[in-house]
């Protein structure tokens, strides 16, 4: 990657004199601040722009460490042969016309992919808008140049952005509107080679950056991706793209993707410490965020003060603290003294600190004394604080900044008040490193975020794991099937694996019925396994409450009479349970394979909350998805039911895990409900699915 990031010398294939071409723009850019070797390729000029123009790669006559690409689609692998054959180790492709157009284009995409894999070469596109390098000033990318002309800020947040014109008009927008400062943004396209985790490896290392935000509509290598933020010691923030079923329609016609489901990538996401944003600009907000106080808060309190001039938004803004799951901070004596100090004597100190009667009083060194007395304060974790009504000669920034050097916790800010004076006071506030905002929900959002965040490069995908190993009888059982099994083969697998399942029996007349169920211990329910068939219950081959031996000797034949004599009776002791849960596996394309866990019964139509994460699952990865359930309430036992044992249902989670990692021919577990019964979990009906 040191080609793409660190090259001596350029070869821009495609460079025009025409200054409307994208091909002239990339020369421009590149003149603009490279200070290697820069050498134009185009067959039908002798020179552009002051430099000597080449008629190939093959004609420059000194090394070429990096080769951008702006040329027709169908001229491009004869070009990238060229480039491999003359011994560039880099092409950066901006050309479109490749898998987001059709057939022929993904044809001219494969057949990259094979010069690639033949010769060694890294291609990073097509379809792209290149790297910008704010710090070095690297513009290897045909986004306008005016960039620079905007008042571009160089900050410590880089970005990894699938889509091309996003990458450039949000590079624009944000230095330009939003005062943030920005080191890196890398547009990868259709990641015919590089992808997001070779440009996210070189990030984790790069000097000049303190967060990483993406945008993906597809994640190349989704146990990579998750290994290389688990093992980040940066923040990083995810945008995911395709999530819904008209969006994952929408980023297979754009850049060829197979977007995951959306609850999978979310989990993947949430499991390792990763930051889920949820459009363009709050993610670059949280990022900055972020790389302003990028270390995990030394406490698991969350508890804020919030400083202000207006009742009301105090209001407001304890309103927002609660709902994204922060406390306020009840001030120690001491703050409570100092702030005394400047209120009125009719005045009672409280949080949110509305200081406006207090700036009546004593003017604005009111704010000051309160400013810093709330960041010292012992009892407060973080400060929201406001701004109003700035005046473009108060240097207030560098004057909050050391109060915050010194406080060591996060603090940040909501502006108010006239738009130039803002955008003067937001562009200070960056260069002092406080992170500040006009929405007073964003503040508080990323103040969430930056609180809330985990500990992070704490080791590899295999430092993380339990010891927990598939028991060999339920391995064997899974080698000698095929296809999808019946309720009680997919029990008696998950039986012998290590989950819990109800007492049952398979019966095959009226009079094996009749003893079953006084076995068991009435009532007991029967099922009716018919062959193929897992939605028993819409069949109608449930039956509920059977309390005595004539019944279930009727049960018994009319379950036979529904199957037409073709399948087999199942009897199982009837499970009185406080809650409904349901378990599962599935395969998902990027991050192979899965546990799911979500509400069941009633609830699960009427909520239809799942939660996810990727096999396999150490105990303290089982407990933060449980954790993760929006129905905490319900697990914790409500009005009186019995609380949850966390511990079996977790290794219920790990045991569902540990079978989609050993055994790779199993498809699909689905444990639907697994019933809690005095806070211990079950599993009363499951279906395997084994590939052939």
């Amino acid at each position: 990657m040191h080609c793409f990031f660190d090259p001596k010398s350029v070869a821009i294939i495609g460079a025009s004199r025409d200054p409307k071409r994208g091909g002239h723009r990339i020369l421009k850019n590149v003149k603009t601040g490279f200070q290697g070797g820069i050498y134009p390729v185009n067959p039908l000029c002798d020179e552009i722009d002051g430099l000597r123009c080449y008629p190939s790669v093959l004609d420059i006559p000194g090394p070429v460490d990096l080769a951008i690409v702006y040329i027709p689609a169908r001229l491009v692998p004869g070009v990238v042969r060229d480039c491999a054959k003359r011994g560039v180790p880099g092409v950066i492709i901006e050309s479109a016309g490749f898998a987001e157009t059709g057939a022929e284009g993904a044809a001219r995409q494969n057949e990259l992919k094979q010069i690639a894999a033949e010769t060694g070469i890294r291609l990073w596109g097509p379809n792209c808008m290149g790297l910008v390098d704010m710090v070095k000033r690297h513009v290897f990318s045909f986004v306008v140049g005016s960039i620079w002309d905007a008042g571009a800020l160089i900050g410590d947040v880089s970005l990894i952005v699938q889509s091309g014109f996003l990458a450039a008009g949000f590079v624009v927008d944000v230095m330009s509107h939003r005062g943030v400062g920005i080191s890196k943004a890398c547009s990868i396209g259709n990641k015919v080679d590089v992808d997001e985790c070779d440009v996210l490896e070189w990030l984790l290392d790069d000097p000049h950056t303190k967060a990483i935000g993406l945008y993906l509509e597809s994640v190349a290598n989704g146990r990579r991706f998750m290994d290389l933020c688990r093992r980040s010691g940066k923040p990083i923030v995810v945008l995911k793209g395709g999530k819904s079923a008209r969006g994952a329609e929408a980023a297979m016609s754009h850049t060829a993707s197979l977007a995951g489901h959306g609850g999978v990538v979310r989990g993947a996401l949430a499991q390792v410490g990763v930051v889920e944003a949820h459009d363009f600009a709050q993610m670059m907000d949280i990022c900055c965020a972020l790389a302003r106080f990028p270390e995990p808060p030394k406490t698991n309190r969350h508890r804020v003060a919030i400083i202000t001039a207006s009742g009301g938004a105090g209001i407001v803004s304890a309103d927002f603290v609660d709902e994204v799951g922060l406390e306020l901070a009840e001030l120690s004596e001491t703050t409570r003294k100092e702030l005394a100090r400047v209120y009125p004597e009719w005045m009672p100190v409280a949080n949110p600190v509305d200081l406006f009667p207090a700036i009546d009083l004593n003017g604005p060194d009111a704010y000051r004394v309160a400013f810093e007395a709330l960041c010292a304060d012992p009892d407060v974790d973080a400060v929201l604080f406001h701004l109003f009504g700035l005046r473009p000669e108060n240097d207030w920034s560098a004057v909050l900044a050391e109060t915050i050097r010194r406080a060591g916790k996060p603090v940040i800010g909501w502006l108010i008040g006239r738009r130039d004076v803002l955008e003067q006071a937001q562009r200070r506030a960056a260069e002092e490193g406080i992170p500040v905002f006009r929405e007073l929900y964003r503040a508080t959002e990323c103040l969430a975020a930056v609180v809330k965040q985990r500990a992070r490069g704490n080791g590899s995908e295999s430092e993380l794991r339990d010891a927990h190993e598939v028991p060999a009888a339920a391995a064997a059982m899974l080698e000698a099937v095929r296809g999808v099994l019946d309720e009680h083969l997919s029990k008696r697998i998950l039986a012998a694996a290590g989950v819990p399942v109800v007492e049952e029996k398979l019966v095959a007349s009226g009079d094996e019925a009749e003893a079953a169920a006084a076995e068991l211990g009435f009532p007991v329910v029967m099922k009716g396994l018919s062959p193929g068939k897992i939605h028993k219950t819409e069949l109608g081959l449930v039956r509920l409450g059977i309390t005595s031996q004539r019944d279930a000797t009727a049960q018994f034949h009319s379950l036979m009479e529904a199957m037409n004599g073709t399948g087999s009776v199942l009897v199982q002791r009837q499970v009185r349970a406080e809650l409904e849960l349901i378990v599962g596996m599935i395969r998902d394309p990027q991050f192979g394979p899965c546990v799911m866990l979500g509400l069941g019964g009633v609830l699960a139509e009427v909520f239809r909350e799942t939660v996810f994460a990727v096999a396999p699952l150490s105990r303290a990865d089982a407990l933060r998805l449980i954790a993760r359930l929006g129905a905490q309430r319900l697990l914790d036992g409500f009005r009186g039911a019995p609380a949850v044992d966390r511990d079996a249902l977790a290794r219920i989670l790990m045991t569902v895990g540990q079978l989609g990692c050993t055994c790779p021919s199993v498809r699909e577990i689905d444990i639907n409900p697994v019933l809690v019964s005095n806070g211990v979990p079950v599993a009363v009906d499951a279906s395997v699915i084994v590939d052939g």
